[in-house]
C-alpha cells in the first residue's frame, strides 16, 4: 500500500494517557497522599497500584495476600469503577474547552484527530504542550501524549514515553524548553522526536516504531501465548507476515492483529457528544448552620433540577446528593426512589442526609456552603407516563407512604424483603420505602443447612422459650453424636410444664453449626419439627440456652 493509500485511510491521532488513573482517582476522591503505598483490589487481584506500591515490589496481578506481605504497610482499598470514570468526566470537559473531538478510549485515556489541535496551535509539538498544560491545570501532573499514526501507534507512543518531568513554556515560541532539549537530543535520529512526556511518530514510519515492540502490546490476552510458541515475539514479525495468511489461521482477531502490527490501524476517532449538564448545585455565603434553612435554600434548585431532566425527556430514578460543609468536608449518599424523584422527593432526601430522621429546626455541627443535585441514573420519560386513566392503586399508595415517610422520616416506612439466611428470622430484611437492599446476605446463593420449603407462615420476631418434655416429664436433649436422649412426648408452647399437651408427630434433629472458625459469632444448635395434639406445627430449635419456637406453620 503507498503512503497516499495509507494517508487515506489511516488518521493521524493523539492520544492522552494518565499513568496509573484508577490511583489518581481513588487518591483525589479519598484525600489521600500521593507517596502512600496505595493498591487497588478486584476480586482479590491487584487492579492498580501507586509508584510508592511498585518500588516495594508490588505489581498487577498479584493476589492481595502476596502484595501485603510484599508491602505490609500496602493501603488496600477495592476498584471503584464507576469513580474511575466519574474522576475522568472534569478530564474530558477540560480537554474540550481548548480543543473539540475528543473520544474517550478508557478511563485515562483519551484520543483526538491530530490534523485540528496541530492547525489550531501551530503544530503538533505545540498541541502536545498545550494538553499537558492543560492537566497540569487539573492537577494531573504525570500525563503522556503519543502523536503518530492510527490510534493504536499513538497509544503505544505514549505509553513509551519517559518520567515526567515540568513542563516550563517559552514567552517567545510557546513551546517547553523540555522540547528544544529533546529536538537538539533527538538530531542525529531523524525518525523520532521525544522528550520526557511526549512522543511523535512521523507520518509514515509507525511500522518502524511498532516493529520491535513485544506481542503483548495487541492486548489479545488469548492470542498471545500462541503467537509466542509459533516464534512470533513482536509486531514487525507478525507484520512481516501475509495478511490472508493471518486471518486464515487465527480469524479475524489474526487479521485484525495484523493490521496493528504493520501501522495500519484505519480506526477512526469519532467525537463523544458532551452529555448534557443535568446536575445542578448552590452555594450558601455565609453558610448554612440549620437543616431548615438549607432544605429551604435548596427548593428552587430541586425544581430546577427536575425541570432540567423533564426538557431532555427524562426523569431521575437514582439521585447522589453531594454536600459540602464550611471546614470542606464532603459527604455524598446515592438515594433510589420506587418511581422517580419530584422536587419535594429531592428535598426530602437532602434533610434526611443532613440530620436523618430528626426535626427539621435542628441545628448542624458544621455550617453547610454547598450542596450537588446529580442524577445517577436516568430513564425515558415515556416509560413512566400515567395510563389513560391513571396510575390505580399503585399510583395512591405511593403517594401515601411518600407522604408519610416525609412527614415522619427515612426509615420511618420499611418494606419487607426476603434475604439470605439458614433461620426464618434471618432472612427478614426490611428496607426503607424506596431503597434497595445495601450490606445484607443475598437470597440466591447456597445457604447449606437453610429450612426447605415450605416456609413456616408465621416468624416469631424474638424466638418463644418452650417445654419438650419427655414421657417422665425431662426435657429432651441431643448428645454430641446428634441423636435425642428420649423420644419427643409431651410439647409446651409456653415453656411451663402444666401447659404441655400430647404430641403426634415430630422429626429431627438437624444440627446447624454457623462460623466455627470464629468464638465470638458461632452458632451450634439442632432443629426440629413437631406437631402437637391440636394440629399445629412448629419449627424448633434446641441451643445452649434450651429449647425455643421460631416459628408456626399456620
Amino acid at each position: 500500500m503507498t503512503n497516499e493509500a495509507r494517508e487515506a485511510v489511516v488518521t493521524r491521532a493523539i492520544v492522552l494517557w494518565c499513568p496509573d488513573w484508577p490511583v489518581i482517582a481513588a487518591q483525589h476522591a479519598l484525600d489521600l497522599p500521593s507517596d502512600e503505598p496505595l493498591a487497588l483490589v478486584e476480586k482479590g487481584v491487584v487492579f492498580a497500584c501507586s509508584p510508592a506500591a511498585r518500588a516495594d515490589g508490588v505489581k498487577r496481578g498479584l493476589r492481595m495476600r502476596e502484595a501485603q506481605a510484599r508491602c505490609p504497610q500496602l493501603n488496600v482499598l477495592p476498584y471503584d469503577p464507576v469513580l474511575d470514570a466519574r474522576a475522568f468526566e472534569p478530564v474530558l470537559t477540560a480537554i474540550e474547552e481548548i480543543t473539540p473531538g475528543v473520544q474517550p478510549v478508557r478511563p485515562g485515556t483519551c484520543v483526538l484527530r491530530a490534523r485540528g489541535p496541530a492547525r489550531y496551535y501551530g503544530g503538533e509539538e505545540q498541541a502536545a504542550a498545550e494538553l499537558l498544560r492543560c492537566l497540569e491545570g487539573l492537577g494531573v501532573s504525570d500525563a503522556r501524549v503519543g502523536i503518530a499514526d492510527g490510534p493504536f501507534a499513538a497509544e503505544q507512543a505514549a505509553r513509551s514515553t519517559g518520567a515526567a518531568r515540568p513542563l516550563v513554556s517559552t514567552p517567545s515560541t510557546g513551546t517547553s524548553t523540555d522540547a528544544a532539549a529533546g529536538r537538539a537530543a533527538e538530531a542525529p535520529a531523524p525518525h523520532f522526536w521525544a522528550r520526557s512526556r511526549v512522543r511523535i511518530i512521523p507520518s509514515g514510519d509507525s511500522p518502524r516504531f511498532l516493529a520491535p515492540l513485544p506481542v503483548a502490546h495487541l492486548g489479545f490476552t488469548e492470542l498471545t501465548p500462541l503467537l509466542r510458541r509459533l516464534g512470533l515475539h513482536t509486531l514487525g514479525d507478525i507484520a512481516a507476515l501475509s495478511r490472508v495468511d493471518m486471518r486464515e489461521r487465527f480469524g479475524e482477531r489474526g487479521e485484525l492483529a495484523h493490521t496493528l502490527a504493520s501501522g495500519l490501524d484505519g480506526t477512526a476517532v469519532v467525537p463523544r457528544t458532551p452529555p448534557k449538564q443535568l446536575d445542578r448545585s448552590i452555594e450558601f455565603e455565609p453558610p448554612l448552620d440549620r437543616v431548615d434553612q438549607v432544605t429551604f435554600a435548596v427548593r428552587g434548585t430541586a425544581e430546577q433540577f427536575i425541570g432540567g431532566l423533564t426538557k431532555a425527556g427524562l426523569v431521575c430514578t437514582s439521585l447522589r446528593v453531594e454536600v459540602t460543609d464550611e471546614s470542606g468536608r464532603v459527604s455524598e449518599r446515592t438515594w433510589l426512589h420506587p418511581r422517580l424523584f419530584s422536587p419535594p422527593d429531592v428535598v426530602d432526601r437532602v434533610r434526611w442526609q443532613l440530620q436523618g430522621s430528626g426535626a427539621i429546626d435542628s441545628g448542624l455541627a458544621s455550617p453547610i456552603s454547598r450542596v450537588v443535585l446529580e442524577p445517577e441514573a436516568v430513564d425515558d420519560i415515556g416509560h413512566h407516563e400515567d395510563g389513560l386513566w391513571g396510575g390505580g392503586a399503585d399510583e395512591r399508595i405511593h403517594h401515601g407512604l411518600t407522604r408519610v415517610q416525609s412527614m415522619l422520616g427515612h426509615e420511618a416506612v420499611v418494606t419487607a424483603t426476603i434475604g439470605g439466611g439458614r433461620a426464618p428470622g434471618e432472612r427478614q430484611v426490611l428496607v426503607p420505602w424506596g431503597d434497595r437492599p445495601v450490606g445484607v446476605a443475598r437470597a440466591d446463593q447456597p445457604w447449606p443447612g437453610s429450612l426447605p420449603a415450605p416456609a413456616p407462615s408465621t416468624v416469631f420476631e424474638v424466638p418463644r422459650p418452650v417445654a419438650v418434655l419427655t414421657e417422665e416429664g425431662t426435657a429432651v436433649e441431643v448428645t454430641d453424636r446428634g441423636d435425642v436422649t428420649a423420644p419427643i412426648v409431651r410439647f409446651s408452647p409456653t415453656g411451663q410444664v402444666r401447659d404441655a399437651r400430647p404430641v403426634d408427630s415430630w422429626a429431627g434433629p438437624w444440627p446447624v453449626r454457623e462460623r466455627w472458625w470464629d468464638a465470638s459469632l458461632s452458632r451450634t444448635m439442632h432443629r426440629f419439627q413437631l406437631v402437637d395434639a391440636d394440629g399445629t406445627a412448629w419449627l424448633l430449635a434446641l441451643a445452649g440456652s434450651g429449647w425455643f419456637a421460631e416459628a408456626r406453620y399456620d
